[in-house]
C-alpha cells in the first residue's frame, strides 16, 4: 500500500483525489487547514493565502474559529473518503496542560482519528508541545506530527528530540525533513528511536537520499499537498531507493504498521 504521510484538505476535495490517483496513492493522511494555496488564481490571491499561512507558524492564526472551520472541512473531507484519507487532527498549543488534554481526549480520540498533527509551535517555542505529547502518551502513544520546515529552528529541533525522550511511546514525526536543518534533524532522529522524518519539500535530492541511508525504517514517503504534489515527492523516493522492500517501507509500509492498517 502506498501512503502519502503529509497532505492538507484541498478545495475541491476532487482535485486532490485526482493527483493521488495520478501518483498511484493508495491513501493519504489529512491535515485540516486554515491556508488554501490550491485556491489561488493569481499572485494577489496566493499572497492572501500565504498570509495566513504565516500567521498561522507564527502562532498568530491559534483562535477557536478558525480551528472550527478547519476541523469541518478535516470532518466533511473524511466522511465522503474514508477509504482514501487518514484523519489527524490538531489542537491549540496556546491553551493550558488541562485545556490540551481535553481537546486530545474529545477532538482526537473521540473524533476516531488517527493522531494528532500538524502541530505548527512558533519559532523556537517547540516546548509548547510538551502536554500534547504527554496527552498522546496517555492515550497509549497516538503519532504526533510537527511542522519541520521554516519557521521551525534547528533549536526545536533539539527540543522535540528531547521530548521524544521523554515519551518514548509516542511516534514523533518531523515533517519536511526539517527544512533548511535537515543534517540535524537526521542526526537527531537517528539518536532518538521514536522521532521519525516526513521528506516531503526536501531542498536537495541528496537530503533524503542519506535520511533513508540512515533511517530505513523511520523515514515517510510524503507530499504535503497542496504545497508539494504527490506525483513528484513518490518519484523523489524511487529515485533514491531501488525497488524492494526498503522503497515499500518508505512508500507506505513504516507508516501503515505505525498506524495499524497493514
Amino acid at each position: 500500500m502506498i501512503i502519502d504521510a503529509h497532505s492538507h484538505v484541498h478545495d475541491p476535495v476532487d482535485v486532490h483525489l485526482r493527483l493521488l490517483d495520478e501518483a498511484g496513492v493508495d491513501r493519504a493522511v489529512l491535515f485540516g487547514t486554515r491556508p488554501h494555496p490550491e485556491r489561488a488564481t493569481g499572485l494577489d490571491s496566493l499572497r492572501h493565502e500565504m498570509g495566513a499561512l504565516h500567521r498561522a507558524l507564527a502562532g498568530e492564526g491559534d483562535t477557536d474559529d478558525g480551528f472550527r472551520v478547519a476541523r469541518k472541512e478535516l470532518d466533511d473531507a473524511l466522511a465522503a473518503h474514508p477509504e482514501r484519507f487518514i484523519g489527524f487532527g490538531s489542537v491549540r498549543t496556546d491553551l493550558p496542560a488541562a485545556q490540551i488534554a481535553a481537546a486530545v481526549e474529545r477532538d482526537v480520540v473521540g473524533g476516531r482519528l488517527h493522531g494528532i498533527g500538524e502541530l505548527t509551535p512558533p519559532p523556537g517555542q517547540a516546548a509548547r508541545l510538551a502536554p500534547v505529547i504527554e496527552a498522546a502518551h496517555e492515550h497509549g502513544g497516538l503519532p504526533v506530527v510537527v511542522h519541520g520546515f521554516a519557521p521551525t529552528t534547528a533549536e526545536d529541533l533539539h527540543t522535540l528530540a528531547g521530548l521524544a525522550v521523554r515519551y518514548p511511546g509516542v511516534p514523533l514525526i518531523v515533517s519536511q525533513l526539517g527544512g533548511l536543518n535537515w543534517m540535524t534533524a537526521i542526526e537527531l532522529a537517528r539518536d532518538t528511536p521514536n522521532m521519525y522524518l516526513e521528506l516531503s519539500t526536501a531542498n536537495v535530492i541528496f537530503a533524503v537520499k542519506l535520511a533513508v541511508q540512515e533511517l530505513p525504517e523511520r523515514t515517510l514517503f510524503g507530499s504535503d499537498a497542496p504545497y508539494g504534489d504527490p506525483v513528484l515527492a513518490r518519484a523523489t523516493v524511487e529515485r533514491v531507493t531501488p525497488p524492494g522492500e526498503l522503497r515499500d517501507l518508505v512508500l507506505g509500509g513504516t507508516l501503515g504498521r505505525l498506524l495499524g492498517i497493514l
